[in-house]
């Protein structure tokens, strides 16, 4: 048993990710077929800085459905069952989780918040809550075997887990999804273990295509304005009313 740290891996992309998002946008507003373009593409005949800056500028200008056409995999491990339960609320992408009903629990790892680490009596208090959670969980899934459940012990057992329980995912989103996500939970106002996620994520992106990622994050940071109301805005920039008011 154990407090288990976030890794995020990118496991796969969408090949010739540039070029394919130029190909997309210049379909949009090209008499041509783009399939006569994409050997000029590949052999770099049209410079890459060109795609780039072509498609930061359609993007700028809000058009921005032909991001759909690459897509991101990622290999998440060390997150909370509360933080991938907010992840899968994020409907366009697909999703492997690793099943508590299948994999025992036997060595119980989970995510201890930071809040909770500060404070010395709460740590104790939130580890000792952990390990009878572990000893429970093993207690009850013994049980269930002895009394014929056997392999279908996990499913019953894994009731008394805790949302700190540690998870395993594989996400995969396009473009313009992770866009979005990034928007709402690199935002300062998400939780701190997604916004921790969101943030790992981007950085991979921003290294991969930086021509759709260079400038993404919270929206705040494409607008320059907070879109939230005065209640919720963190202050870091105007809101909307603040800036009408100016």
């Amino acid at each position: 048993m154990a407090e288990k740290k976030m890794r995020v891996e990118l496991l796969s992309m969408t090949p010739n990710a540039l070029e394919l998002l130029y190909a997309a946008f210049r379909q949009c507003y090209h008499a041509g077929f783009v399939a006569d373009m994409w050997p000029r593409l590949l052999s770099g005949e049209i410079a890459r800085e060109k795609q780039a800056e072509f498609v930061r500028n359609v993007l700028e200008s809000g058009h921005d459905s032909p991001v759909e056409h690459v897509a991101f995999s990622f290999a998440v491990e060390g997150i909370s069952r509360a933080c991938s339960h907010q992840l899968v609320r994020h409907r366009l992408a697909s999703y492997s989780q690793q099943s508590q009903r299948y994999v025992a629990e036997s060595d119980l790892e989970y995510i201890l918040p930071p809040a909770i680490a500060r404070i010395p009596e709460a740590r104790e208090r939130f580890e000792a809550f952990m390990a009878e959670v572990n000893s429970a969980y093993a207690d009850l899934r013994d049980m269930l075997v002895a009394h014929g459940r056997e392999s279908k012990a996990n499913e019953d057992a894994r009731f008394v887990l805790p949302q700190a329980a540690e998870t395993k995912i594989m996400v995969t989103m396009n473009c313009r999804a992770l866009r979005h996500f990034f928007h709402l939970r690199c935002c300062n106002r998400a939780q701190w273990e997604i916004r921790a996620l969101a943030d790992a994520m981007l950085a991979i992106c921003k290294e991969k295509l930086p021509a759709v990622f260079a400038t993404g994050g919270a929206r705040c940071e494409e607008l320059g304005f907070c879109p939230e109301s005065e209640r919720f805005a963190c202050g870091k920039y105007p809101t909307r009313k603040e800036l009408e008011q100016a």
